[in-house]
């Protein structure tokens, strides 16, 4: 009796883990970050082990594998706990191809992609994009990009730079130029010089809030205690370009965002300048999907773009979002709803969900 009470308090213990959970659905994320011993086998396992599921009063947990064979355990000979995890591999792979990608003057065929990567070629387009939350593709076309941000920012003549990154015609990188650089080759390689940016600067119940807006639509919202600060950021994201103090017609605009803010129901309809990667641009777009009111976590975004490993890169995107609510990464929390870092400080993200919760 006293055996079967005490299996039955380890048993409630094993189950009210949420690591239990993790190993159960064998979540391969969860490798590295903590391992699994099982008392009738010896052994102990990474939690995406593919062995058939313990009884939960057998089963204890370890935060690395030299805590679990201090315990006494041995490593699983299938799954290998001590061997870099399936997604440590993936990555390893997968960044072998990128450089690959980024020395080739032209994109190589799939198939060799494949082969370089060890891994059949339906297999390897699906890994690749998962990892990188882009097709190969796609990838070659972004460093391309960079390649002539590169140049272009150095002086080097836009012909030059347009043939030194891997395209072959002029007419191809002009079909795609401004979405590729926000704005003409001829002025990003004078450093954006010619273009004319408005902004003002308001106030709202979260603090100062500077509106930017180039020809194209809003370039920025930034929030803040220091306009000042506010400004000289604006300054440093577009150093070469015209910053022109907002007249009376862009003071509307201004109260147009404060108003959106104030009240998100109501919806933000003008036009926006958004400038960054495929990648972030890919998440962005996530985060406009993301209904007033509603939340996402960082693992949500990474799979509805495709790119469920890629959760880090969600991360970065959102601090790199400069449109703050227009593009919401406020809505964006941890997997336990926990409210993570916030380009504009975590008590005007919990005001900001606070707000939308009973908009």
């Amino acid at each position: 009796m006293k055996a079967s009470a005490r299996n039955g308090r380890l048993a409630a213990a094993t189950l009210s883990d949420p690591r239990w959970a993790a190993v159960l659905a064998r979540d391969e994320r969860m490798d590295g970050k903590f391992f699994y011993s099982v008392k009738t086998t010896g052994v102990y396992c990474r939690p995406s082990c593919a062995a058939r599921s313990a009884r939960p009063e057998n089963v204890a947990f370890h935060a690395t594998c030299a805590d679990a064979e201090r315990a006494g355990f041995r490593a699983c000979k299938r799954c290998k706990p001590g061997q870099a995890s399936l997604i440590e591999q993936r990555a390893a792979a997968v960044g072998k191809i990128c450089r690959l990608i980024e020395n080739a003057e032209t994109l190589p065929a799939l198939t060799e992609l494949a082969q370089q990567a060890g891994i059949s070629t339906y297999h390897f387009h699906r890994v690749f994009k998962a990892v990188t939350g882009l097709t190969p593709k796609a990838y070659a076309t972004a460093h391309r990009g960079k390649r002539v941000r590169s140049a272009l920012a150095r002086g080097v003549k836009v012909t030059d730079a347009i043939f030194a990154a891997g395209y072959h015609s002029n007419a191809r990188f002009y079909e795609k130029s401004t979405a590729l650089l926000g704005m003409p080759p001829s002025t990003y390689r004078a450093g954006g010089a010619n273009t004319d940016i408005r902004f003002a600067i308001g106030e709202c119940t979260l603090g100062s809030i500077l509106v930017a807006a180039s020809e194209r639509g809003i370039c920025a919202i930034l929030m803040g205690d220091d306009p000042d600060a506010l400004a000289r950021e604006l300054q440093d994201r577009f150093a070469h370009a015209h910053l022109i103090g907002g007249d009376k017609k862009f003071a509307r605009l201004v109260a147009n965002v404060v108003g959106f803010v104030e009240a998100p129901a109501r919806g933000l309809d003008l036009p926006l300048d958004v400038r960054g990667t495929a990648f972030q641009q890919r998440v962005w777009q996530a985060l406009q999907n993301i209904p007033v009111g509603a939340t996402a976590t960082y693992t949500q975004i990474a799979q509805r773009i495709g790119a469920p490993q890629a959760v880090r890169a969600v991360a970065s995107a959102c601090a790199a979002n400069t449109l703050a609510v227009a593009i919401p990464c406020h809505r964006v929390v941890r997997l336990d709803a926990g409210l993570a870092g916030y380009r504009w400080g975590v008590a005007r993200k919990r005001a900001l969900l606070k707000r939308e919760a009973g908009s």
